[in-house]
């Protein structure tokens, strides 16, 4: 079989964390070969990249340099990572991808669309998920999830709550934009039901 690509998505305490790690559970049982990676992440530049997107710093980050910061992680974990695992036939999970930077620096910061979704393709030579998984919650929601989380904050969990309304609005539209590879989860759901959801639509999509 070809590589397969699925992605989660989602705003900040929406629960992707914990249904990577149900599904990862699961591939294991089966045997299944798989890379996981995220988002900013999985290399070691990605990895310095995200350090500095994520610390909060005395001096604000612009959005365009947000943005472009986002794109260099994604070019290399593209390059380096996810292309070569589809290669070997390999599902390769990613905790967010190309979609997070539309939501959150297109929709979230005012980025002007045209420029996000072409840099987005350079980024990622043109590859696109083939399953991706939105886990929605509202904003009621995630602020109680907020409240109940453990350690610091980091950069983009402590924005405004305003800001995260016009990210899952930017989230929605994409999905409804393209519904063959999106799913929209209800992320206020249990975490085994969502977890029997995301497994379902998986096997819907390949034989595992």
């Amino acid at each position: 079989m070809k590589g397969f690509l699925i992605t989660f998505e989602g705003i900040d305490f929406c629960g992707k964390s914990v249904q990577i790690e149900q599904l990862v559970n699961k591939l294991q049982a089966k045997q299944v070969k798989f890379s996981l990676l995220r988002e900013p992440g999985g290399t070691i530049i990605s990895e310095k990249i995200r350090e500095a997107l994520l610390t909060k710093e005395k001096e604000d980050m612009n959005p365009v340099t947000e943005y472009l910061l986002f794109s260099a992680a994604r070019a290399q974990v593209t390059n380096k990572n996810i292309l070569h695992a589809l290669d070997k036939g390999e599902v390769v999970i990613c905790d967010r991808y190309f979609d997070s930077s539309t939501a959150y620096q297109g929709y979230g910061r005012g980025i002007d669309l045209e420029i996000i979704n072409k840099i987005n393709f350079f980024a990622t030579n043109g590859i696109k998920p083939d399953l991706t998984f939105l886990i929605d919650i509202d904003l009621k929601e995630m602020e109680k999830r907020k409240q109940l989380a453990a350690g610091e904050l980091d950069r983009m969990e402590d924005q405004a709550a305003d800001f995260f309304k016009k990210v899952r609005q930017g989230y929605l539209l994409i999905a409804n934009n393209e519904p063959e590879r999106f799913r929209v989860i209800d992320g206020k759901k249990s975490v085994d039901s969502i977890s029997k959801e995301i497994w379902q639509e998986i096997n819907n999509k390949i034989k595992l």
